[in-house]
């Protein structure tokens, strides 16, 4: 069992561990202090306790998800990184992979919880600014290939000083050019609904726009305080009961239909929160990010990011440059054009 003051020795130096700052079943995060001079970082070590338990197969796919980490956040270019955790080093330690991440301040969670305690809410301005800044997190993830299936409040790092925040944990990425359907993945409380339902024919059918509910539900999480969707509390509460076998016990409940992701009783309680000028543009983009059918919510990152202009009442000619429109600004390659350079009529 790693205790604090251990030592862990990576690629590019040594890393004492301080305290334990978060974990869960997978994998348990540590403050820790490196080389002389330098600034602390966050050593993420799968749970050695937890690997010890498991059955063979879920013992490889840990390590799989986290030496997969590594090497996507390796792929990344620099420039990519300003809305998404820096891999400072990695390495192994009694035979697991290991990752040293730069120490963000907190996540959105835990920022949450800390607001509600102090009876403060978030301005619909900065909820609007870090919804934007995951959407350009996400277009990266897709742009290089990747479907994210994991987005909630704890996996995005808040820097409270400077009001931005960068996604965190890819173990669970998926890559997008796989169509398959595939084993379980993710958190069942911000899923979409081909992540907690089974396709017909088994395994679940994802893709990049079950990132997009997700971002939906996170939005309507942040504009309403802390409050969850019924629709997203519901399948966490059947997942801790029957595990994936709660997709059919819902399924059931609702005459074996999907049930709907966002109540007409929710769209008040969001609207309501929304000053009356940007209301119905901020309705429309939370409809179209939540709806039951993938093919129905919007089709890239650039369209989620002029929906969040016409919020804010912002409307760019065709073809101006635009710092956060996630693919058009940068007009580099990507995965969802093929790698051809970026066409400015998208």
């Amino acid at each position: 069992m790693t205790t604090a003051d251990a030592i862990i020795a990576l690629e590019l130096g040594h890393y004492r561990l301080r305290e334990q700052i978060g974990g869960s079943a997978y994998g348990i995060i540590w403050r820790a202090s490196g080389p002389q001079a330098t600034r602390d970082v966050a050593i993420k070590l799968i749970n050695q306790e937890q690997m010890a338990r498991a059955l063979p197969a879920l013992r490889e796919r840990w390590t799989t998800s986290a030496t997969n980490e590594i090497a996507f956040l390796q792929s990344l270019e620099p420039w990519d990184e300003r809305h998404i955790v820096r891999l400072l080093d990695s390495g192994w330690h009694e035979g697991l992979p290991v990752l040293a991440l730069e120490l963000m301040g907190s996540d959105l969670g835990k920022h949450m919880v800390a607001l509600k305690g102090r009876g403060e809410t978030v301005p619909l301005a900065q909820t609007l600014g870090w919804i934007a800044q995951i959407n350009q997190a996400l277009a990266k993830v897709h742009q290089y290939g990747w479907r994210y299936l994991d987005l909630k409040p704890a996996n995005v790092l808040l820097d409270p000083n400077l009001h931005t925040v960068k996604l965190a944990d890819f173990g669970t990425n998926r890559e997008l050019g796989h169509l398959q359907a595939h084993s379980y993945a993710g958190t069942a409380n911000w899923q979409a609904p081909e992540q907690f339902f089974p396709a017909d024919g088994g395994g679940y059918a994802t893709g990049a726009r079950s990132d997009y509910f997700s971002l939906g539900a996170l939005l309507y999480f942040l504009v309403t305080n802390g409050t969850p969707l019924r629709f997203c509390s519901d399948c966490g509460q059947a997942y801790r009961e029957h595990h994936v076998a709660g997709a059919d016990l819902i399924r059931g409940r609702n005459g074996g239909d999907i049930p709907t992701a966002l109540h007409a009783a929710e769209e008040e309680r969001f609207a309501a929160a929304i000053p009356s000028t940007q209301r119905d543009a901020a309705l429309d983009l939370l409809r179209a990010l939540l709806h039951i059918d993938p093919a129905k919510r919007p089709r890239h990152a650039i369209q989620i990011s002029r929906m969040l202009n016409a919020i804010q009442g912002v409307k760019l000619a065709r073809g101006a440059f635009d710092a956060v429109d996630p693919v058009l600004a940068m007009r580099r390659p990507s995965a969802v054009n093929g790698w051809q350079t970026t066409r400015s009529t998208w």
